[in-house]
């Protein structure tokens, strides 16, 4: 069966099944950004009402240490959607599957566990 898209690294009787895979994890994540942006509403709220000097109150270290936790959870959720938006596009280009460095195959394996990713193992590694 050839691909409309022409892209042999990604068939296309399994286009369907990852939008909807993407599409999933996408709403998931809206929905943990949305979370997240409450809970980190939630605690300058908080904050704001109580005069907090972080370096001589006791509950300032760590009212510091969880707004700035979730922040970055907050921002690790934005990342995550941003790369899921990028993989729905790559699939509507018929580049999904293929890694952006070598433009070699990614491995099924490598898209079931991780759906947004852009590079194939051996690129993601050397990135590192």
């Amino acid at each position: 069966m050839s691909d409309p898209c022409g892209n042999a690294a990604f068939p296309a009787r399994q286009s369907e099944s990852t939008r909807a895979l993407l599409a999933a994890d996408r709403a998931g994540t809206l929905q943990q950004i949305s979370a997240l942006s409450r809970e980190f509403e939630g605690i300058v709220e908080a904050n704001a009402l109580v005069a907090i000097d972080d370096e001589h109150d006791p509950e300032g270290a760590s009212t510091a240490f969880e707004r700035a936790h979730v922040a970055a959870l907050l921002s690790q959720a934005r990342e995550h959607l941003n790369d899921l938006d990028h993989a729905l596009e790559r699939l509507e280009r018929g580049d999904y599957g293929r890694c952006e460095h070598c433009g070699e195959p990614i491995p099924a394996e490598r898209l079931e566990v991780r759906p947004a990713a852009k590079t194939c193992v051996r690129c993601a590694s050397a990135a590192h």
